[in-house]
């Protein structure tokens, strides 16, 4: 069972945040008809910051814990992605899940913003964090999840 899911992505001096934000808006329920941002305005939360040498960026993020909600994100991903990034993440699985039972993936910000799913591995990326819940904390079974999830 997924616990939560946390997107996160920054927008950088150099880009355009609303172009960001749109990148974002394609993983959020209830956004997925992608005509009215308005449903999903209050689920990003938006933090100004710096860079390293002092640039100006900005940081949104989204947490979804509903049930509900978590579980559309998880099969929006596994529907709009490619067999070859499927593949990928099942043989990348085990190193994806750290001892905390999350689970980390990162998209492609200009494929997301096109309206297309793409896994990358560069830091400039929508990173996808994905909790899974088991009680009691067990590898195995979180690993089985995420294979029905998203194998």
């Amino acid at each position: 069972m997924i616990h939560y899911i946390d997107l996160r992505v920054i927008a950088h001096s150099t880009e355009d945040p609303s172009r960001v934000r749109k990148a974002l808006n394609f993983f959020l329920p209830g956004s997925t008809d992608r005509k009215d941002l308005s449903v999903v305005g209050d689920a990003v939360a938006l933090i100004d910051a710096k860079g390293h040498y002092g640039n100006s960026i900005k940081i949104f993020s989204a947490h979804i814990s509903r049930k509900q909600d978590s579980e559309a994100l998880a099969l929006f991903i596994r529907q709009n992605m490619s067999d070859e990034d499927a593949g990928l993440l099942r043989s990348e699985m085990p190193d994806r899940l750290d001892d905390e039972q999350v689970f980390h993936m990162r998209f492609d910000k200009q494929a997301a913003f096109e309206g297309r799913l793409e896994l990358t591995s560069s830091s400039d990326a929508i990173s996808a964090r994905v909790k899974i819940a088991t009680y009691p904390r067990n590898r195995e079974k979180a690993g089985r999840i995420l294979e029905e999830l998203f194998g």
